[in-house]
C-alpha cells in the first residue's frame, strides 16, 4: 500500500542543496540514491572489473621477488598507501581466483586459520538422531579456514591476505613460521579415523567449497602467495622477518595523487583537484591522513555536495589517530 505521505522525488529534482539525500525534517520521499563509488560497489559485476593499482617500478620488483623465491611478502606503510589492495591487484593480474583473507585480532591462532571442528555441533546431531557419534560424517564438522584452504594441493596458487599481522598475540609470528616452512599440517581429528574411514571430505573456505583429504592431511603442491600486512605497531621476530620479502609502501606524492584520482574517477575539473590535493597535503603533513579519504572528497565534491571547500575536507580528511 502506497504511503501517502510519502512524495518520490529524484535527488536531482530537490529544489535546493540537490547533493543533500538525508534533510532531517522528518518527511518521508523515496529519493532515488546515486551511484555508488567504484570502490564502495558490491555487485558481481561491480567486482569482476578490474581496479587500477599503481605502484613503483621499485615496488613491482619486490613483489617479483617474492614471487619468484615463494616467500610471504610482508607490506608495511601508513594507512591508505594501498597494502591491502596489493593482494588484490596481484591476484587480477596473475589470474590467481579469489583472495582468501584472514583478518588478524588480538584473539587470533593459526589454528583458527587453518581448519575449526564443530565437535559439540556433531555431538548434538548425533544425540538427536539417536545414533552413535562415530556413525556421522565427521567431514560435515570440519571447515578449513582462509590459511587451510590456501595449502590445499593445486596447479597454481591461491593469493591469501593476512590482515595486520601486528594486531595478533606476540606469538602468532613464530607460530606461523612452521606452516609456512614446511607448507602442509595435520587435522589431528581425521588423523586418527580407522584405515576404512581414512578419506574424508570437509569444507573449504570458499563458498560451497569442498576438498578430499586422505588422513586428514593438507599439503601443498605450489605455496600460495602470501601477502601479510602490518601498520608497524610492533616489530616482528628476527627469524619470521628473515623468511619473508619486505617491502615498504611510501605515501603518495603529489603526482602520485593525481593519478589515482584519475584512475579511479577519470577526469575530474583540475581547480577542483588541485585545491583538494593542496589541502590533503597540507593536512597529511600535520597527521596520519589515508589515500582513500581523498577519493572520498573528490567523490564527494564531482556529485555536486553543495559544502564548501573547509566543510567537505572537515567532513572526510579527519586525522586518523583522532578522537571521535
Amino acid at each position: 500500500m502506497t504511503d501517502p505521505h510519502a512524495e518520490r522525488t529524484a535527488a536531482a529534482d530537490l529544489p535546493d542543496e540537490e547533493w543533500r539525500l538525508f534533510r532531517g525534517d522528518g518527511r518521508r520521499r523515496h529519493v532515488v540514491l546515486p551511484e555508488a563509488p567504484p570502490w564502495r560497489r558490491f555487485d558481481r559485476g561491480a567486482r569482476d572489473t578490474a581496479r587500477p593499482y599503481l605502484i613503483g617500478d621499485r615496488e613491482a620488483d619486490v613483489v617479483s621477488a617474492a614471487l619468484h623465491l615463494r616467500r610471504p611478502l610482508l607490506v608495511t606503510g601508513h594507512p591508505g598507501t594501498g597494502k591491502s589492495s596489493l593482494a588484490h591487484a596481484v591476484a587480477r593480474e596473475l589470474c590467481l581466483g579469489t583472495v582468501l583473507t584472514w583478518p588478524v585480532n588480538s584473539r587470533s591462532t593459526v589454528q583458527d586459520a587453518l581448519y575449526r571442528y564443530d565437535a559439540v555441533g556433531r555431538l548434538r546431531e548425533s544425540n538427536l538422531a539417536g545414533e552413535a557419534e562415530t556413525a556421522l560424517d565427521i567431514g560435515a564438522y570440519v571447515r578449513l579456514g582462509p590459511l587451510g584452504t590456501a595449502l590445499l594441493p593445486a596447479d597454481r596458487p591461491r593469493v591469501l591476505l593476512v590482515d595486520e599481522l601486528d594486531k595478533g598475540d606476540l606469538d602468532l609470528p613464530n607460530d606461523l613460521l612452521t606452516v609456512f616452512e614446511d607448507g602442509e599440517f595435520e587435522i589431528p581429528e581425521l588423523a586418527r579415523l580407522p584405515e576404512d574411514r581414512s578419506a574424508v571430505t570437509v569444507m573449504t573456505c570458499d563458498p560451497g567449497g569442498r576438498a578430499d583429504l586422505v588422513r586428514g592431511r593438507v599439503r601443498c603442491r605450489e605455496f600460495p602467495v602470501v601477502v601479510i600486512t602490518s601498520n608497524g605497531e610492533r616489530e616482528f621476530p628476527p627469524a619470521f622477518l628473515r623468511r619473508c620479502v619486505r617491502l615498504d609502501l611510501p605515501e603518495p606524492d603529489e603526482d602520485k595523487l593525481r593519478a589515482i584520482v584519475s584512475a579511479h574517477l577519470g577526469a575530474v575539473p583540475t581547480a577542483d583537484l588541485e585545491e583538494l590535493i593542496a589541502a590533503f597535503l597540507n593536512r597529511r603533513a600535520r597527521g596520519e591522513l589515508a589515500t582513500d579519504q581523498l577519493l572520498n572528497a573528490v567523490f564527494l565534491r564531482l556529485g555536486g555536495v553543495g559544502l564548501d571547500a573547509d566543510g567537505l575536507l572537515d567532513a572526510v580528511l579527519h586525522r586518523l589517530g583522532g578522537t571521535v
